[in-house]
C-alpha cells in the first residue's frame, strides 16, 4: 500500500450519554463533569461534556479499522483539546498523511476532530507503524483494493 501526503480518511460519530458512560466505565474516569448533569451545570461548561479522550478514540478507530487499517500500530499521539465536546455533538474525526518513511514503515498523520458547527475540538499528530498493514490489506478483500486503486481510504 502506498501512502501519499494529503491522503485522508474521516469518521463521523454522534456523542451519546451511553457512549460517555461506557467510556467512563472502561477508562475508570468517573469525573462528574462527564456523568452528573447537576454537577456539570455549575461548571464553566454549563452541562455535561464528553471525555476528551473519547474524541481521540475516534481517531484511533480510523487508524486501526479504516485507514491505514488493520495492522496499524500506534507509536505516538500528541493532542490538544481546543473546545469541549458536548453530549449530542456530532464529531468528525479526520486523519491526513503528512509524511511517510517507507524504509521504516512509519506514517505521520495530522489528526483533527471537528464538531457539527465547524469548531475544531481536537488537534494533534499521530505516528504509526504500518509495516503490517500491507499484509492485512492483502487478505482484506476488495475494500482495500478499491481504496488503493482510487487513491483514497476505504
Amino acid at each position: 500500500m502506498e501512502f501519499k501526503e494529503g491522503l485522508s480518511a474521516s469518521l463521523m460519530r454522534t456523542v451519546t450519554a451511553a457512549e460517555v458512560e461506557a467510556f467512563a466505565e472502561v477508562s475508570g474516569d468517573d469525573n462528574p463533569v462527564h456523568l452528573d448533569e447537576a454537577y456539570a451545570a455549575h461548571t464553566r461548561f454549563g452541562r455535561r461534556i464528553a471525555h476528551g479522550m473519547l474524541a481521540v478514540s475516534y481517531i484511533s478507530a480510523i487508524l486501526g479499522s479504516k485507514f491505514p487499517g488493520p495492522g496499524t500500530v500506534y507509536l505516538s499521539q500528541n493532542v490538544s483539546f481546543l473546545a469541549p465536546v458536548y453530549l449530542g455533538d456530532t464529531i468528525t474525526a479526520t486523519v491526513t498523511v503528512s509524511k511517510y518513511r517507507a524504509e521504516k514503515g512509519v506514517l505521520t498523520l495530522l489528526t483533527e476532530c471537528w464538531n457539527q458547527d465547524g469548531v475544531k475540538v481536537v488537534d494533534g499528530q499521530a505516528v504509526v507503524l504500518v509495516t503490517d498493514v500491507a499484509a492485512a490489506a492483502a487478505g482484506a478483500g476488495s475494500a482495500a483494493r478499491v481504496a488503493r486503486d482510487e487513491g483514497t481510504a476505504a
